[in-house]
């Protein structure tokens, strides 16, 4: 076992790390039905099973298991393409944001967190959801899952956020609503909040700092954690 690495009595949050698709926005209905017209024009009628997770992965790691199970003989980077075409026409419409968005960004920036967005989505789709919601200025930053090598729940994406933010990983947490989005926040030794959407509310979280209802109830944690001195997790280094 290596050093632990922890926050120590005087570290306090300074940053804020959301993701998007289910945090922001609840996505899912936008994405299947993308997916489901697409594979359609290849013969498949898509019904996703119980067992399928594909929370937090990239499009390209999607449509690379949809290939080989459909046996479609369109490149994955086509379909992923064509997918994400899909999506941001959909994006298109008016968008619903999910409970507290934007007041609970707009409360955290005034108590002089920094905010930043780390989302699998591709950075057109990530574009158009937050000019939909009216937050594309909400964020310092935004991190593509198509930026890093690997989706979640390889720690990827988590890792690149907190080297942008130029910060301790013990000072910044995570906003997820998928046990791949915590699996990965976890790899990356960055505290997690986990925040289900309607889509992840049943999947696994028992390894978060905490697990709210909404969103509405993040300025309560903060204020909690900023107490308590930052709840950080203590991870080998």
């Amino acid at each position: 076992m290596g050093r632990q690495s922890g926050v120590s009595s005087a570290s306090r949050l300074a940053a804020v790390i959301f993701d998007m698709d289910g945090v922001l926005i609840d996505s899912e209905p936008i994405h299947f039905e993308a997916t489901r017209a697409l594979l359609a024009d290849f013969g498949v009628d898509y019904v996703p099973g119980h067992e399928e997770n594909f929370y937090g992965c990239t499009d390209r790691e999607v449509f690379r298991a949809l290939r080989e199970r459909y046996e479609i003989g369109a490149g994955e980077a086509d379909l992923a393409a064509s997918w994400i075409a899909r999506v941001v026409t959909l994006l298109g419409r008016p968008l619903e944001p999910m409970a507290g968005v934007p007041g609970v960004l707009h409360a955290l920036r005034a108590r002089g967190l920094r905010l930043a967005l780390a989302s699998s989505s591709a950075p057109p789709i990530i574009a158009a959801t937050l000019a939909g919601l009216g937050l594309s200025d909400m964020f310092e930053f935004t991190v593509s899952g198509h930026d890093v090598e690997r989706g979640k729940p390889a720690p990827d994406i988590f890792i690149e956020a907190v080297r942008r933010l130029g910060l301790g990983r013990d000072v910044c947490v995570v906003v997820e609503d998928s046990s791949n989005g915590l699996l990965a926040a976890t790899a990356a030794g960055v505290c997690c909040v986990a925040v289900p959407c309607p889509s992840t509310a049943g999947q696994d979280f028992s390894g978060a700092a905490g697990r709210l209802n909404d969103l509405t109830e993040l300025p309560a944690w903060v204020e909690q954690a900023g107490r308590l001195a930052f709840p950080g997790r203590h991870l080998p280094s």
